[in-house]
């Protein structure tokens, strides 16, 4: 056997068993994580949903939330459904191609994705809703109040990532993954053994400087984001946001819907003060809220402020203020994982 031949065979070997560790990988990975809800199939789409019915005593309209990238459903439902139950009528969606939803045949942007998300609420006859979107999400809840303002009763942005960032780059691993060719091989190999011993890191860079819960990738079902499939799906979506939102900004000023924006000041994976600061000043009337020492994971860390702007979109008397000091408050010491400006895009690592 010659020496090429040889290197060759041992490559092949080296491809092959990764493969075949991310297979076996994936495969654990949905044994551990089921479906949490069910499924309809609008737009084309087998969308995976939690639809929770209101109570007989409900003092709010119906809820709607969109995940961020590299997330699922559970990322905002394990957080903040036991807040609402009863409260409202609930929709936590998988977005297309994350979790348990197909990706579907025209899901690739966050307009797309809105029309399909759209649709899921008209299977459940849901009028107008207050649409909930973290990170990723909020272009998503962006696109739905221009694409299908009927839909929307109100906004509230979770640390949003919805205007051009400087230089609109993103990670090497993002790019890499959405290529074709060996954008497919590496999902297939390599994506998921880095992944793996990346995830514990990168969730607590999420959180920082708050401490991400020692249990938090395990209850939010983040490693199913490692899956072949899902980790392409979200490096498409993550890849294409930024030339997403250049065309879609410039029409924010046409959504005439009461909005929050909620906003950490020590978020260190998206720039809060062009997304956050651009949606406050964009969308007429919309009130932003800046947290002191708040990272980008506000659907954990203050789960009882999004409850009350949820409650002040809806029009009820909230004492805002008061909120977001007893969060201050509880997070004054937080110092947890890095603490600087994420150095170039949005969506950087699980679970934004």
């Amino acid at each position: 056997m010659s020496l090429v031949v040889a290197i060759f065979a041992f490559l092949a070997a080296i491809v092959f068993a990764l493969i075949g560790v991310t297979r076996v990988g994936a495969w654990s990975i949905e044994r551990a994580n089921p479906p949490a809800g069910t499924f309809a199939t609008v737009n084309g789409t087998a969308m995976h949903h939690v639809h929770v019915p209101a109570g007989s005593d409900a003092d709010l309209p119906p809820l709607v939330f969109i995940h961020g990238a590299s997330g699922n459903l559970l990322d905002q439902m394990v957080p903040i459904r036991p807040l609402l139950n009863g409260r409202a009528e609930l929709l936590f969606v998988d977005r297309p191609g994350h979790g348990w939803s197909e990706r579907g045949p025209d899901n690739e942007t966050p307009t797309a994705q809105a029309r399909t998300i759209a649709a899921l609420m008209d299977h459940y006859g849901i009028g107008s809703a207050i649409i909930v979107g973290h990170s990723f999400g909020a272009a998503v809840a962006a696109a739905l109040a221009l694409e299908r303002p009927d839909k929307v009763q109100g906004l509230v942005f979770l640390a949003p990532a919805s205007h051009p960032w400087p230089g609109g780059g993103t990670s090497w691993y993002y790019d890499l993954a959405k290529r074709p060719l060996i954008g497919r091989l590496f999902v297939e190999t390599l994506a998921f053994p880095g992944g793996i011993l990346q995830m514990d890191r990168a969730s607590q860079s999420v959180f920082s400087p708050n401490r991400a819960p020692d249990d938090y990738t395990t209850r939010a079902g983040i490693r199913l984001v490692l899956r072949p499939s899902a980790f392409r799906w979200n490096a498409v979506d993550v890849a294409g946001l930024h030339a997403h939102v250049t065309a879609l900004a410039p029409r924010y000023r046409e959504i005439g819907k009461p909005a929050m924006v909620i906003s950490g000041n020590r978020d260190t994976v998206v720039y809060e003060e062009i997304h956050s600061g651009g949606l406050a000043r964009d969308i007429s009337g919309a009130e932003l809220v800046w947290v002191d020492n708040l990272g980008h994971k506000p659907d954990w860390v203050a789960a009882d402020l999004v409850v009350e702007a949820i409650r002040k979109v809806a029009g009820q008397p909230v004492d805002l203020a008061e909120a977001v000091r007893l969060v201050e408050a509880r997070i004054a010491g937080d110092a947890f994982g890095p603490v600087e400006p994420a150095a170039n895009a949005p969506e950087l690592t699980p679970a934004q």
